[in-house]
């Protein structure tokens, strides 16, 4: 398989919360890689893999950081590839992370999603390359179907539920 989806991070402890975009994209079985690269630790092996990836079939780049949190910029400015950056809740709460992620340059984009939500960053991941795939598109289609009745069925629960104050 060759991966057409690549999750970095800065470093393995931001692991436990990109494993929710590893499940998604593992749920959809579309082939992704995972590594860890830092913009600070390991800059010039992160100019090799945003320079490379398109080129190894990569087509969408999900970057995770925390802190200064430049890691998704950083790729971003060096491909043309569409990036979503993942801000790590490491300090303060993650906003540090989140403003780093969300403030770019213009020119620079980078798609950025909430305080770890690594699995919105998958989902928007499957939506890019859902629109040139049409059985991506009826897979994230079931998906988002799955999520309606997941609240539906949680209604329908909430509807059995008493309280002396209740009224539906």
């Amino acid at each position: 398989m060759t991966p057409i989806i690549s999750i970095i991070m800065g470093s393995v402890s931001d692991l436990p919360v990109m494993e929710k975009a590893a499940k998604l994209l593992d749920e959809f079985e579309i082939p992704f890689e995972i590594n860890a690269l830092s913009a600070h630790r390991t800059p010039a092996e992160v100019e090799i893999f945003a320079h490379e990836a398109q080129g190894r079939g990569i087509q969408v780049i999900i970057a995770a950081a925390g802190m200064a949190a430049h890691l998704p910029g950083v790729i971003a400015s060096m491909t043309t590839l569409p990036v979503i950056g993942v801000p790590v809740n490491s300090t303060l709460d993650g906003i540090d992370a989140l403003l780093a992620i969300v403030q770019m340059p213009p020119g620079i984009p980078v798609a950025t999603v909430g305080i770890n939500a690594s699995l919105n960053a998958a989902i928007l991941a499957v939506q890019i390359l859902a629109g040139a795939d049409r059985a991506l598109q009826q897979k994230l289609s079931d998906y988002k179907e799955g999520l309606k009745k997941k609240i539906v069925q949680a209604n329908e629960e909430l509807a059995i539920v008493k309280f002396k104050y209740k009224t539906n």
